[in-house]
């Protein structure tokens, strides 16, 4: 898989593809290209592989419609992240406007034993819509209460922290963690030195 899957929702490991979101300069975005959306969009069972192939080929007669979607996927996650984690009441909003959009282009119908979007059309618009209202309905999980954003002072990434004792740190203790207990050993190893 290229992109990380750590969030505990799929949705926040879209907000996920920002590497360093606090590093400043160091800042990576991971969808660089509409085909990296729709990468995520598959390894997210959010597309069939059977759908990636017909957008990438729409992508492929448009490329200047397949960057304005991909911008557009950008600007819901950024969205996201301020209304979840900056309680940005304008984000929240232009959200909403997005998805009253992305619900105007698909039907509730009854899958089994439950109601699901389905989309009329294969579009360049369909990763967005789907991830929209995957956003929207993040939105409105009942456990928000355990959302969290790893400590460590660049990375960022944000989790749902499942943890017994909601006592999680970082995103991922074998990277952040490990980084930021071997800086504070150091730290204090520095501290303990005598001074010349």
């Amino acid at each position: 898989m290229r992109f990380g899957h750590i969030a505990g929702d799929r949705m926040l490991d879209l907000v996920n593809t920002v590497g360093w979101r606090l590093g400043g300069r160091e800042r990576i975005e991971h969808l660089r290209t509409f085909s990296d959306v729709v990468d995520w969009c598959v390894e997210s069972d959010l597309v069939s592989e059977e759908e990636a192939v017909a957008l990438r080929d729409l992508a492929g007669r448009d490329d200047a419609r397949a960057e304005r979607e991909r911008r557009q996927v950008v600007e819901a996650r950024e969205r996201a992240y301020a209304a979840l984690f900056e309680d940005d009441p304008a984000a929240a909003a232009g959200l909403a406007d997005m998805y009253r959009a992305a619900i105007a282009a698909a039907d509730l119908v009854r899958v089994g034993d439950r109601w699901q979007w389905r989309d009329r059309e294969t579009d360049l618009r369909l990763p967005r819509d789907r991830i929209v209202r995957g956003l929207v309905a993040l939105s409105q999980r009942a456990d928000l209460d355990r959302l969290h954003q790893c400590e460590d002072v660049k990375c960022g990434w944000v989790y749902l922290d499942t943890s017994p004792r909601r006592n999680r740190r970082w995103c991922n203790t074998k990277d952040c963690g490990d980084r930021n207990r071997a800086r504070a050993y150091y730290a204090r190893q520095k501290a303990k030195s005598p001074r010349p």
